[in-house]
Formats: structure tokens, C-alpha cells, sequence
């Protein structure tokens, strides 16, 4: 309870700044509809010109006048310039009025003045909406207000805290967690639809003021630099369409549940279930699912602090599709191995566990794209009421699937000496591209600061990190790899741009085993993709990489396939536990025959 006091204390200002900037642009609008029936009357002007409000950061303006009018044969005075009182410096409106004012007085020209016929004594010179000021008014509308508004309904709409000391608890902690209360596990994409309006709504309230800054500084100014304001506007553009994609989704697919067996997902044995689409099944369509497990961290300290996610592990493969009651009927499973980390049922702190479900598919209209927040604890249990018939044909589309992915980014060569399989370059195309835009914007940047701007040693810093990111970038995509083997020995040559730059070396009588490990993530909103690397081991523990570039636990599992197959390796069984993944091996566990 003291939690959500002190929460709503600090929330109460913020929302108090929301409803004040409410009440001040709605009594805004009301003037302005109010005044449109009011009559124009020539005034002479008593006093008139602008003060200057000097603050801490920057000096603000206040147009003022003082008149005298007549209406209906009796003599008035007024004072009221503008819709909105007060100073402010959001554009050049108050000097500028205060000079044209100014300008007539000493001139001995009138003004003219709107007038309420109903109550002559209401009278404004100008009674135009400033629509500037309306909308930097309405980012501390949304801003301020919304965050207070949110913080309040969060605070006093959550579920009360549960005892964790709780004996029921430490048995099943998942059910810490309100929406881990069965084996039906509802997604995240009506909240996602929500959040992404409230997101487009907050970008587009902040930056609907640069195209007005940025045209004034070119015309004005001859500024053109200013028409970088221009990417605000747009990338709110970006996510309108991005809210009004995700809300054809809800509403073409609707709850679209996840329904857990076993529940909980199991670390040593299965996750899997079934989804209910509200969709005509289509025996072309291809379902993606995508399991991650993710670590949730915060990064930094005061202002600077951001929560942000690495992808820990990750599989991915095609849920089986078959009419059902409500349309087409999902099934998936997925072998997990031990050793990874259980969920967090509160999700709480600076750090926890999590692990997301993806479900995604491209299809004519709206395309399916949900994300599940799922349990997943070490209890290796495996699912009892799953088709066996699905789960296999899932399994034997997606090693067919990423059998052919694997063979898509490895070259086989046939040589004097036998086989050899090249990596090109362009493995990482896409994600690098990325990197090395941002990483050349940044260094340019740098130079910017450190030439033009004459700031040398944050520029350096800011520049130097650019370049470091652009050609890390770089190298990612203009490196290769060929691996070959002599029939005594295995090889493997690094190139960077075709030029050797590294050579390693191992005898087959040597390796043990084969070990993934990964080589790189990426991350596209709340989007993971692992890339896994292949290593050769021996009965040392010395490494050599012979594959990479691989997506996920089931390419690596295909890359490792063909790797043996093409060096001329015999995959054994390990003689540990059985497992319940891959029927051909163990993950870590390909050793040789000769």
C-alpha cells in the first residue's frame, strides 16, 4: 500500500500539469467559438508595445495595450489582446503584435477590436487561434498528462502483491504471475495495438511543431540544415502506419490464446501447444514460431537509464496448420535444453528472465504477428496431449526448411584435395548494412563537432565510436570463411576482402565435438534473431570455427548435419540422458569415425 502511495504522489504532478494544459488549450478553443459572433469596433489605442521576461534559460514576451472604444453609444475601455494571456516565446508573435500595436499608437491610427455584443465590455484585439502554442501546450498535454494518467490507472489498476514465502507459491511460482494462472496464456498485442497509438500519439504531439521551425529557418534564415526537423514528422508518419497495422491485426485475429502443454513450458523438456486462429485454414499458409529466451536488464544510471533485452537462446520452427473449431489450429513443440534460465513471474527489479513466444506469418490483408509472454520453469515434463503426427510433420518441414537455408549460405567446392565449403561474403548483409549507416552517420557527426563546431574532444569521442561501429560493420559483411580437409587434417582461412587474414588448423584425429556458440544478435523492436557460430573441438578444448552465419537452434543443429556429412563425420548418440530434441544427435555431441 505504501508502494502505490508514493507512486501516485509522484504521479499527481504530473498529471496536474496535464489537466492544466487541458483546461488552458480547451478554454482556448471555447473563446475562439465564442468570439466569432462578436463585432469589429475601431478603438484608439491608450498604451500599447510588449515586456520582456527574462528568465533562467531564455527571455519571454508579452504583447499588452491598453484602448478605448464605443459601442451602442456608450463609452468602454479594454485590455485583453490576445486569446491566451501571459508571456511565452513560441515563435515571434508577441513582439511582433506588441510592434504593430506600438506602430499605430504612435501614428494615431485606430485599432480594430472584436466586441461582445451581449456584454460590450468583452472586447480582444486578436482572436485567432496561435496554433503553434496549442500544440507545444498539447506535448505537456500528453507528455506530462499522459505519464501521470498512466502511472495512476498502473498503480491502482495492478493486481495486488502476493506472498512469494508461500509454500503454494515456491511449488509453482508461476502463479506469482496473474496471467500464468492456467495453461491458456493470452498475447501482448492488444496492449502492443494500444501502446503503439498512445506512442504515434505522444511523437506526433512533439513533433508536429518542426515543420513549422523548420520552414521559418529556411525561409527566414536560409537555414537548410533545419530541414532535418522534416525526419520527426515523417517517422510519425512510420507510426501511424505501424498502429493502424497493429490494429488490423487484433482485429482480423482477435485473443488468439496459446493453450500450454505441459504448463508450464518445460526447461529439459518440451514447451508447446496450440492456437486457435480465427482464420479459414489455408494449407499454403506457413506459421512461424519463434521461442527466445531473453534476459530483461537495466542499463545506465539517473536520466540515462533504459531497459533493455539480449536474446539468451532460440529456436524457431513451422507450427503444424489443420482446420479447427474456430478456423485453423497451430501446433508446436519445441525440445529446450537444460541449463537455461526459469522465468520471472513478477518481472520485476533491475534484471530477470523472461521467455517469449512469437508467432508470425505473412498473409494476404493483415499478417499474423503476436508475441506470448509465457512460464517456462525446469521441470522437464514433456507435452501428453499433443498430436504426435503434427509435432512430426512441424519437425520434418522445418529441418527440411533449414536444411535448405544451411545449403543457401554454404559454397561446396570440389577440388583436387577433396571437398572444401566457403562462406561468402554478405553473410550478415542485412543487419550490418544497418550498422554501418548508423555507425558513418555517427562518425560524421563527429567530424561535424570537431571541424565546424570546433568541440575536439567530445567530437573525437562521438566520431571515433562511429567509425569503430561502421567498420565492425564493415568486416562483418566483407569477411569470408573456407573450410577444407586434406584427408588428414582440417583447415579453415579467414579472408577480409579475399585477402588471408587468418589460418588455423586441426587433425581429425583430434576432434571430438562439435559446439554452437553464438557469433551475433540482432534486435528489431521486441524482435531477437541469434546467429550461431560452429566450432570444432578437440580432445584439448581448442576451437576452430568451420561454419557461421546460421539463425537459430535449428539451423545451427542443420549446419552441424552438414558439416559432419561434408568432412566426412558419423553422428553419435551421446551416453548421457536420452534427449528429446534432434533423433539424429545431441547438440553439442558429434564426434568422429574414421
Amino acid at each position: 500500500m505504501k508502494g502505490r502511495i508514493f507512486v501516485t504522489l509522484f504521479a499527481l504532478p504530473f498529471f496536474g500539469v496535464g489537466v492544466w494544459m487541458l483546461w488552458s488549450i480547451g478554454s482556448t478553443f471555447h473563446d475562439a467559438w465564442r468570439m466569432q459572433d462578436w463585432e469589429p469596433v475601431p478603438a484608439q489605442l491608450i498604451t500599447a508595445g510588449y515586456e520582456t521576461h527574462s528568465g533562467d534559460d531564455s527571455d519571454s514576451y508579452e504583447a499588452y495595450a491598453r484602448y478605448a472604444y464605443q459601442h451602442s453609444g456608450q463609452a468602454y475601455n479594454g485590455d485583453r489582446v490576445a486569446l491566451s494571456g501571459g508571456a511565452d516565446n513560441i515563435g515571434d508573435y508577441q513582439t511582433d503584435l506588441g510592434n504593430r500595436l506600438s506602430g499605430l499608437r504612435a501614428r494615431g491610427e485606430p485599432v480594430t477590436v472584436w466586441v461582445n455584443p451581449q456584454a460590450p465590455w468583452e472586447s480582444v484585439i486578436d482572436r485567432r487561434i496561435r496554433w503553434g502554442l496549442v500544440g507545444f501546450k498539447s506535448i505537456f498535454l500528453f507528455v506530462f498528462g499522459g505519464i501521470g494518467l498512466g502511472l495512476l490507472i498502473y498503480t491502482w489498476m495492478a493486481p495486488k502483491e502476493k506472498d512469494a514465502s508461500l509454500m503454494h507459491y515456491q511449488d509453482a511460482p508461476w502463479l506469482l504471475n496473474d496471467a500464468w494462472q492456467t495453461p491458456e496464456i493470452r498475447s501482448g498485442s492488444r496492449a502492443a495495438m494500444w501502446g503503439a497509438w498512445i506512442f504515434a500519439a505522444f511523437w506526433n504531439a512533439i513533433s508536429s511543431v518542426a515543420p513549422f521551425m523548420a520552414y521559418k529557418e529556411v525561409v527566414e534564415n536560409q537555414n537548410y540544415l533545419a530541414l532535418v526537423a522534416l525526419l520527426f514528422p515523417l517517422v510519425g508518419v512510420g507510426l501511424l502506419t505501424w498502429a493502424v497495422r497493429r490494429t488490423l491485426e487484433w482485429r482480423r485475429f482477435g485473443p488468439a490464446p496459446v493453450t500450454l502443454d505441459p504448463f508450464p513450458g518445460s526447461i529439459g523438456g518440451h514447451v508447446g501447444g496450440t492456437i486457435d486462429l480465427n482464420l479459414p485454414y489455408d494449407s499454403t499458409a506457413k506459421f512461424r514460431a519463434t521461442l527466445t529466451n531473453l534476459y530483461s536488464y537495466v542499463s545506465g544510471s539517473g536520466k540515462n537509464r533504459s531497459r533493455k533485452e539480449e536474446a539468451k537462446w532460440q529456436d524457431e520452427l513451422v507450427a503444424h496448420a489443420a482446420p479447427g473449431g474456430s478456423g485453423t489450429r497451430l501446433t508446436f513443440r519445441f525440445d529446450v535444453p537444460d541449463e537455461l534460465n526459469e522465468s520471472d513471474a513478477a518481472q520485476e527489479g533491475d534484471s530477470y528472465h523472461t521467455w517469449r513466444l512469437n508467432l508470425r506469418a505473412e498473409l494476404p490483408g493483415a499478417d499474423v504477428d503476436r508475441d506470448y509472454d509465457i512460464p517456462v520453469y525446469a521441470t522437464a515434463r514433456e507435452s501428453r496431449h499433443l498430436s504426435d503426427h503434427a509435432v512430426q510433420k512441424s519437425r520434418h518441414e522445418q529441418d527440411t526448411i533449414s536444411d535448405a537455408r544451411v545449403r543457401d549460405i554454404v559454397r561446396i567446392n570440389h577440388g583436387p584435395m577433396g571437398k572444401s565449403m566457403f562462406y561468402p561474403m554478405g553473410r550478415y548483409l542485412g543487419p550490418n548494412v544497418v550498422g554501418a549507416v548508423i555507425g558513418a552517420v555517427f562518425a560524421g557527426a563527429g567530424w561535424f563537432l570537431v571541424v565546424q563546431e570546433g568541440h575536439a574532444i567530445f567530437g573525437s569521442i562521438f566520431g571515433g565510436v562511429g567509425a569503430l561501429v561502421a567498420l565492425g560493420a564493415f568486416y562483418m559483411m566483407t569477411n569470408s570463411l573456407e573450410v577444407s580437409q586434406d584427408g588428414t587434417s582440417v583447415h579453415a582461412v579467414r579472408r577480409w576482402l579475399g585477402v588471408p587474414v587468418s589460418r588455423k588448423s586441426m587433425p581429425r584425429s583430434g576432434f571430438v565435438r562439435f559446439k554452437k556458440k553464438s557469433s551475433m544478435k540482432t534486435q528489431s523492436g521486441g524482435r531477437h534473431v541469434i546467429y550461431y557460430a560452429i566450432n570444432m573441438v578437440d580432445h584439448d578444448g581448442n576451437k576452430m570455427v568451420v561454419g557461421e552465419g546460421f539463425r537459430g537452434e535449428s539451423e545451427a543443429k542443420a549446419a552441424m548435419r552438414m558439416i559432419a556429412q561434408e568432412l566426412g563425420l558419423r553422428v553419435e548418440r551421446d551416453s548421457g540422458r536420452p534427449r528429446t530434441g534432434s533423433p539424429l544427435f545431441d547438440e553439442d555431441v558429434l564426434t568422429a569415425d574414421f
